[in-house]
């Protein structure tokens, strides 16, 4: 699927490498990216990335992102603390096509640290070439985070 609109990009110090390398894929693909960083492998804290991404994302400033992380659990946390944000952890191509076919995901959590680089952006690929199937699914997706739901 060639995009016409723009994916976000965030990471740890753990995940920066790979944040990278997937970066340097979506741009050959021809996507637009925004990185909300980090931008070295010093330490840092994953919510400080994963914030402004799922913000841009609540506010319609951005349609999909990709987050990385050591175990890509904190930055999908963080994510899915927006109720407008499906994050998905995924850990290879299958759960990865099953989380935007049937979850209608919008954000990819990758783990820096358990998943190797083919892996991940073979990940990468599958989440933006596959669509939400909707049908029995839409009911579902709409009760994960209803419009009176209330968060903390």
């Amino acid at each position: 699927m060639k995009a016409t609109f723009t994916i976000g990009l965030a990471a740890d110090h753990a995940g920066y490498e790979l944040k990278q390398k997937i970066k340097s894929y979506l741009l050959l693909k021809g996507y637009n990216v925004t990185d909300f960083g980090t931008d070295g492998s010093d330490s840092v804290d994953y919510p400080d990335y994963a914030h402004p991404l799922g913000l841009a994302i609540s506010e319609d400033k951005i349609r999909f992102g990709v987050a990385v992380c050591g175990s890509g659990e904190g930055v999908c946390m963080t994510l899915n603390k927006y109720s407008r944000i499906r994050a998905a952890l995924v850990w290879n191509k299958e759960v990865t096509i099953l989380s935007r076919q049937h979850n209608n995901a919008n954000v990819l959590c990758l783990p820096s640290r358990f998943l190797p680089e083919e892996e991940a952006i073979s990940c990468v690929e599958a989440f933006f070439d596959t669509a939400f199937e909707g049908g029995r699914h839409e009911k579902r997706v709409k009760k994960i985070a209803p419009d009176n739901a209330q968060f903390s």
